[in-house]
């Protein structure tokens, strides 16, 4: 039976060896507009991992379509960079696109040199907390212009096709939108008015670029914005980009200002198929489905069952570049899949930084993490197998080094585990599989049930140690901390105890809000149980989503300081607050704990003080560091390095990013 994934697909007359797209992501990688080393290196190692066709940007169109640490296409000054960008793809194997967009009034005036952005119409931005400033028709018709001129220097530094932003709120979704959108000239008003400026957009592309240019367009599905488009406008709006030339349709999702989760482990793998779906039924062109696609075989499926001609893995070719050639021989198992935390890409966005990865520490640093093999090959003892020990095994069996990862427990993965366990944040148990599939595929030997004493470690008599031994629960210094029905969140996440109705849990940093959305779902319908009830009309929709939302348990979450999930990071703490607040867990900040005692929690507040019952208390007040090997061992004159919680606790990001600079320093 044919691989449906790896049959080539043709865009107007493009052939692509394979249905795996690539799709521009921001990657702040570009100065002053200009390709950097680190763009083509990072490009190039998608191209060598088999990818068929990768599109990088977005590219801006003009000075105010985007940041300087946006690709150029602008001017004709940046066409050499981006050759040199589109030369590394190529002559990797993959073909190559460029996404151009312009980001209106989701741009910010401090990208500008203070000037203010503009839009469609001046409606305020929920992202930016600006205002933009109206075009006026003359500039509506230069942008257009600039769309055209920008898709023909693409062109001219020999890309494969050209694709246009026309999703996610930027400039051509604000034109089509009524929520943005209040003009009364000829390009507002009426659905076909408001569709006008992106028609045009595609309309000067084609002037300009010859009609065997391939035009790819990327539209939302649904813009998930209150009073926005939805599916049925959004394909109409595909029937008519198609009648003006466009060749394929590359489906995204939501504004970036919606509050439907788009990009976060909660949002189930392949959800967003729907739209490709009802797409492609309204259109004759190839249709490329989008949004947490992290497995071959669901791509398959999809393309299977015929939601879409193709699959775009952006941030799952962050994780790993390797994805489609694993799939195409047979090493499936080696594929480390992208987890949906939003850590080293979203949120670095957010601090202004080059996009990393948590599941792979050489994205971004492609170059200078080359593996290069250790002249001396060591003995190396690996103690402790949680994120940080397994990143730091597999980094030293890549430069040669015969490893050795000894874990205490019956498992590897440590926190991961926890990490895993709330409702909609499985991905991060699927991150321990990975990573010891890793260890498997380097020849790391692995030993389980094993505690590491300095008697074993002077038997072993390894070259170098890693010590990644983790970290243990803190345990509260307060009256009544040791009562029996007072437990610590780990538990509760590593379902060893059970909680009763009325449960507070003190500490609102990321174990704490995990911990109070686990029990939240207590008692709630399952998906199955949703669907099996809605398609049979067993109860009224609201009730089904009553039903779906609240729990059996009463949950109190008590902050010390004025914010819950300070430590969490903000591509995945507002959906967590928002499901937060669906499933009614009271939320208290500013409240510290002052006594437990057998049937409530004192606490105080700026209003005084007052007693929350409790059936349960769960502490989740952080965690301390856990390292008996040190000392003992440096004494010992044994070479070693301490990294993950074991040195200081963080998230799961830092512990990859050190295990594995460890690693590779031995």
């Amino acid at each position: 039976m044919k691989d449906l994934l790896f049959e080539p697909i043709r865009i107007h007359g493009l052939e692509i060896k394979n249905r795996i797209f690539m799709p521009a992501m921001h990657m702040n990688m570009a100065v002053n507009h200009e390709v950097t080393d680190q763009l083509v290196d990072f490009y190039a190692e998608r191209a060598r991992g088999g990818a068929g066709l990768i599109s990088v940007g977005y590219a801006t169109v003009d000075e105010m379509s985007g940041s300087a640490t946006n690709i150029g296409a602008h001017k004709d000054e940046f066409i050499p960079g981006l050759a040199r960008l589109a030369e590394a793809i190529k002559e990797n194997g993959a073909r190559a696109s460029v996404q151009i967009s312009h980001s209106g009034r989701y741009n910010f005036s401090f990208f500008l040199d203070g000037k203010q952005a503009v839009a469609p119409s001046a409606v305020a931005s929920r992202m930016t907390k600006e205002t933009p400033r109206e075009l006026g028709l003359d500039e509506v018709k230069e942008i257009i212009e600039n769309f055209g001129q920008a898709a023909l220097r693409v062109k001219k530094a020999g890309y494969d096709a050209v694709e246009v932003l026309s999703a996610t709120g930027y400039l051509i979704s604000q034109f089509l939108s009524e929520v943005t959108n209040k003009r009364a000239d000829e390009y507002g008003g009426s659905f076909d008015n408001r569709m006008r400026f992106g028609l045009d957009v595609m309309r000067a592309i084609k002037k300009a670029t010859g009609d065997d240019f391939p035009l790819v367009v990327r539209i939302n599905g649904n813009e998930y914005m209150p009073g926005g488009l939805g599916r049925k406008e959004l394909q109409e709006y595909a029937r008519n980009l198609v009648s003006v030339g466009v060749d394929t349709i590359c489906v995204n999702v939501g504004w970036h200002e919606a509050r439907v989760p788009q990009i976060v482990a909660e949002v189930p793998r392949g959800v967003f198929a729907y739209l490709a779906r009802g797409i492609k039924e309204a259109v004759d062109v190839p249709v490329i489905a989008s949004h947490r696609i992290n497995d071959p075989d669901l791509a398959r499926e999809m393309i299977g069952d015929g939601l879409c001609d193709m699959v775009a893995l952006g941030r799952s070719l962050i994780a790993d570049p390797y994805l489609p050639e694993k799939a195409r021989t047979g090493r499936e198992g080696e594929i480390v899949h992208c987890i949906a935390c939003a850590q080293g890409c979203f949120d670095n966005l957010f601090k202004l930084k080059p996009v990393e990865c948590l599941c792979n520490p050489r994205a971004g640093h492609e170059r200078e993490t080359h593996a290069v093999k250790a002249k001396d090959p060591k003995k190396v003892m690996v103690i402790g197998g949680g994120a940080a020990g397994m990143s730091a095994a597999a980094a030293a069996a890549d430069i040669g080094h015969e490893v050795t990862i000894y874990e205490k427990a019956d498992r590897l993965g440590g926190q991961l585990h926890l990490a895993g366990a709330p409702p909609g944040r499985e991905e991060f148990v699927q991150l321990a599989k990975d990573l010891q599939s890793q260890l498997v595929a380097r020849g790391v030997k692995i030993v389980l049930n094993q505690q590491v004493d300095l008697l074993m470690v002077e038997k072993e008599k390894p070259d170098a140690a890693i010590i990644a031994t983790g970290a243990v629960p803190i345990t509260l210094p307060i009256p009544g901390a040791d009562l029996p029905h007072v437990v610590q969140a780990w538990d509760v996440l590593e379902g060893k105890v059970r909680t009763g109705r009325r449960v507070v849990i003190i500490g609102g940093g990321a174990v704490g809000m995990e911990t109070a959305l686990l029990l939240a779902e207590k008692g709630t319908l399952s998906g199955d149980a949703l669907k099996f009830l809605l398609l049979n009309n067993a109860e009224a929709p609201e009730d089904l989503y009553e039903l779906a939302s609240r729990g059996t348990k009463k949950v109190v979450l008590l902050e010390m300081i004025a914010k819950i999930g300070k430590d969490i990071g903000k591509s995945t703490r507002w959906p967590m607050l928002q499901d937060a607040d669906r499933a009614g867990i009271e939320m208290r900040t500013a409240a510290k704990a002052l006594e437990i005692t057998d049937s409530s929690v004192k606490i105080e507040t700026g209003s005084g003080v007052e007693e929350i019952p409790a059936d349960t208390v769960v502490l989740a007040a952080g965690s301390k560091a856990y390292n008996p090997l040190q000392e003992a061992l440096e004494k010992k004159g044994v070479s070693l390095q301490v990294v993950g919680d074991a040195m200081t606790p963080a998230k799961a990001f830092e512990a990859v990013h050190q295990g594995f600079a460890a690693g590779r320093s031995v």
